[in-house]
């Protein structure tokens, strides 16, 4: 496969993999943080090729787990209100809430579309002039430039019916949080690359610098992983930690500055609310008081009764935070499973509990 190939080269990676065990010495627990990885990582089975004393963990980088419940509940009790059409990517519809699910309320009358861009829910609110048309924006700085952009194509065709709840999460203020808070010491981070391309390089020099975490911005090919965790074991055994992109052919030190104009210009950084996290100052992106004619949380009234309560026994929020594995939770492929799933990290395809399920998290 064109392109491709090349970071899937088994002589390469075993040539990868010899170094790494040539050369590291210490102890490391290395996280990454993206979903993506996550998958690659089990999908390849670069966890068991490792030198035992590499441990890898799973951070919080999949955007449907770390939607909090109280959110869920928001969107689900926003679907019920009359003329609402609520459209979302295909994973959140499973991800169970308090009381229900959005497959749940659709199947019990509510109109929830899946749609795989904004293009497509704008098309909808065309189609539909006597419908109230929602996007629920979850996602990190990935996806916000494009859904902004939704916004602004909705007031540059003065579309009356096109409304966004914004979820964004942003991702380098909750991996300092995560440092912060002591539960998971960590000696290197395999950072997003899909959201650094965005965001850029420059962004992570914190991690380095203030916390002297080993540092390096992966891709989602195999070998993209073992280069970048190549690049780590070197930064842990010389006491060296540093700023380090093992994806330069998508990744640049400034990122996209076109789609961060494009995001900053409707989103303010504001505070969000993260699954087995909490509301987190600083954390999320709000849409413009200028742009409030488009916010789904200020044209309308959301009553959710009750407080959300997180599933019983459940331990998404713990395996989020990197404290927990999905194998220590008593649920995980009992009662928990892709098709009956408790919580969101097992629904998600980006989900650190559904890797474990589907590519073998028993090789613990």
């Amino acid at each position: 496969m064109k392109y491709v190939d090349e970071f899937r080269h088994g002589e390469t990676g075993k040539r990868l993999l010899d170094r790494i065990a040539r050369v590291s010495k210490k102890p490391a627990r290395l996280m990454e943080f993206c979903g993506g990885h996550t998958v690659a990582i089990f999908k390849y089975g670069i966890r068991q090729l490792l030198p035992p004393h590499i441990e890898m963990l799973s951070g919080p980088g999949c955007p449907v787990c770390v939607t909090a419940t109280a959110d869920l509940d928001r969107v689900i009790a926003l679907s019920q209100q009359p003329g609402v059409i609520i459209t979302s990517f295909g994973d959140l519809l499973r991800v169970p809430s308090s009381r229900s699910s959005l497959q749940q309320a659709r199947a019990e009358g509510s109109d929830i579309r899946i749609v795989y861009s904004t293009l497509d829910a704008l098309d909808i609110a065309r189609k539909n002039p006597d419908k109230k048309v929602v996007f629920i924006g979850i996602g990190f700085e990935t996806t916000a430039p494009g859904i902004a952009a939704s916004i602004i194509q909705a007031k540059k065709e003065k579309l009356k019916n096109y409304y966004v709840m914004s979820l964004h999460k942003l991702t380098p203020p909750v991996t300092r949080a995560l440092l912060d808070s002591g539960e998971t010491k960590l000696d290197g981070i395999i950072a997003p690359g899909h959201v650094s391309a965005i965001i850029g390089a420059e962004a992570w020099r914190f991690l380095p610098e203030e916390y002297g975490i080993a540092f390096a911005i992966s891709g989602f090919e195999p070998l993209d992983v073992l280069y970048c965790i190549n690049r780590l074991i070197d930064q842990i055994e010389s006491g060296q930690p540093k700023l380090e992109t093992a994806y330069s052919r998508v990744v640049r030190p400034e990122g996209n500055p076109t789609a961060l104009k494009l995001m900053y210009d409707v989103f303010d950084v504001a505070p969000s609310n993260w699954r087995g996290i909490g509301i987190m100052p600083g954390s999320g992106l709000a849409i413009k008081p200028e742009l409030a004619t488009f916010d789904a949380d200020k044209v309308f009234d959301i009553n959710v009764g009750e407080p959300a309560l997180e599933p019983a026994g459940c331990l998404c929020g713990e395996v989020i935070r990197g404290i927990t594995t999905p194998t220590e939770c008593k649920l995980f492929a009992k009662s928990c499973t892709p098709e009956h799933p408790v919580g969101p990290c097992m629904v998600s395809s980006e989900g650190t509990c559904a890797a474990y399920y589907h590519f073998g998290g028993s090789l613990d």
